[in-house]
């Protein structure tokens, strides 16, 4: 198998089996609304289009490196780390994910697990997986998208952010206190 096909593949079983498990969370009792959520949507659209147009092959002017055969897999690696990241925060919050800002019945602080290193783990696993996918990839495109999908993640987190601080007050901003929002290690 080629390192292209592998990221292919890794980004394919990730969207499948996340939309799959979307099934298991329970419904929201409130929700930020679709007007507020359509900035992000939509960075994250135009941002996985050019992230994901394909390269192999491709050695023009828009081409700025080309990775070797190991550093290649070195980032296939690093995709496979960032989905898994991705999936235990997923598992680790249970019924209480939910791919829009909502807040759920019971709905409260989870800080243990990976949710005791970044208030936003998922986030997180995602931005190493771009990150790594766009290193893959070497072009103008995969900057473009994943600078779109950066800003993106940042203005949903912020979002989410903000409606909990509403919803869960205090015990939220105690919580922000502590735990860094996207990066493990650093300053809260």
């Amino acid at each position: 198998m080629r390192p292209g096909t592998a990221i292919t593949l890794l980004w394919l079983i990730w969207a499948v089996s996340w939309a799959a498990a979307a099934l298991w969370a329970d419904p929201a009792l409130k929700r930020v609304g679709f007007k507020a959520e359509a900035r992000y949507r939509v960075l994250w659209l135009a941002g996985a289009i050019l992230l994901f147009i394909p390269a192999h092959g491709y050695e023009g002017r828009l081409r700025l490196w080309m990775p070797n055969l190991a550093e290649a897999w070195i980032c296939v690696a690093l995709i496979a780390v960032g989905i898994a990241i991705a999936w235990w925060a997923r598992l680790h919050l249970g019924r209480l994910w939910s791919g829009t800002v909502t807040a759920k019945a019971d709905h409260h602080v989870v800080d243990t697990g990976p949710y005791g290193l970044v208030r936003h783990p998922i986030y997180t696993g995602l931005l190493l997986a771009i990150l790594a996918t766009m290193a893959a990839k070497g072009t103008v495109w995969g900057i473009a998208g994943t600078v779109l999908l950066i800003i993106g993640i940042v203005v949903k987190a912020r979002l989410e952010e903000s409606f909990l601080r509403g919803e869960l007050g205090s015990t939220y901003d105690d919580y922000a206190g502590r735990v860094p929002m996207l990066i493990p290690f650093t300053p809260a």
